[in-house]
């Protein structure tokens, strides 16, 4: 089991205490949105989302419940911070990436409150590391507004369908144009790269296809550049759930089952490539 970690030497509590097993199950779905330097911790009673943006374009969330935990304490009603992501998944794998069969990394994390740093505690092999990283003043987030009152279409894929498409799809093309209808072609991806254009069809009926519920057509071209990053969360997923809502706006959340079964969520949203005309759909 986790160690404890020693009490705050001002005699101040944590407002956010936290341990684990095994810190891979935390730096696995951190890496999944690893696509900028820093990043924005919200913790509730509920669990820990750590939130990544680019260019109030695209956003990334990782979910780890309170319950993927062995003991999360959050003392206010939320506790919120920003990080450099970097640093904290150097940390995190400061025992190396890929332990040996029966080992792993124990991990208590603590935080005392604004302007204080996230405290690590790691340890491996009776070999106990400590490390203190800086916290930043948390800036405004987007709001997608991404209730489930306002989405158009969506499907849930097995992930293994979208892998294939991506490994098959030509990168040269700037933007992937998803197209989403109650009708054929039901669930399209197209890219228009250097080779030309290319469509990828997904029937309703198939075998990948675990939902589908469609309730006009859509058709949204959305940057590839944008969307690469989430492809690290789609190589840990099992599943995905791809929305739209009328705007175009764009959700991919990936589920993504741990070494120990434990189900944990990485969610994608990403604003539709407005620099295109009605003609060119």
């Amino acid at each position: 089991m986790p160690f404890s970690a020693p009490p705050p030497a001002s005699g101040e509590p944590y407002v956010l205490s936290a341990s684990l097993d095994n810190a891979r199950h935390l730096s696995s779905l951190l890496r999944a949105v690893h696509f900028q330097d820093h990043a924005t911790c919200f913790a509730t009673a509920s669990g820990l989302r750590v939130t990544v943006e680019d260019a109030k374009c695209i956003q990334a969330n990782a979910f780890i419940q309170a319950e993927i935990f062995q003991e999360f304490a959050v003392q206010e009603e939320s506790v919120m911070f920003r990080i450099n992501l970097s640093v904290l998944l150097d940390c995190l794998t400061i025992f190396g990436t890929s332990s040996l069969p029966g080992t792993s990394t124990a991990l208590r994390m603590c935080y005392r409150g604004y302007g204080y740093p996230l405290m690590l505690f790691l340890e491996e092999g009776g070999v106990v590391t400590v490390c203190k990283i800086n916290t930043q003043e948390p800036e405004e987030l987007l709001d997608f507004d991404f209730c489930s009152t306002k989405v158009v279409n969506k499907i849930i894929l097995q992930s293994e369908g979208l892998r294939e498409a991506f490994a098959e799809l030509d990168m040269t093309s700037e933007v992937l144009q998803i197209t989403m209808s109650p009708d054929k072609p039901y669930f399209r991806l197209s890219t228009f790269g250097n080779a030309g254009s290319a469509h990828l069809d997904y029937p309703r009926d198939s075998d990948l296809m675990e939902a589908f519920h469609c309730n006009q057509t859509q058709t949204n071209r959305y940057k590839i550049s944008l969307l690469k990053p989430s492809t690290k969360a789609l190589a840990l997923s099992c599943k995905v759930s791809i929305r739209t809502d009328a705007q175009g706006f764009l959700s991919l959340q990936y589920m993504i089952r741990n070494e120990d079964g434990q189900i944990c969520f990485v969610e994608y949203y990403c604003c539709p490539d407005e620099n295109i005309t009605e003609a060119e759909l």
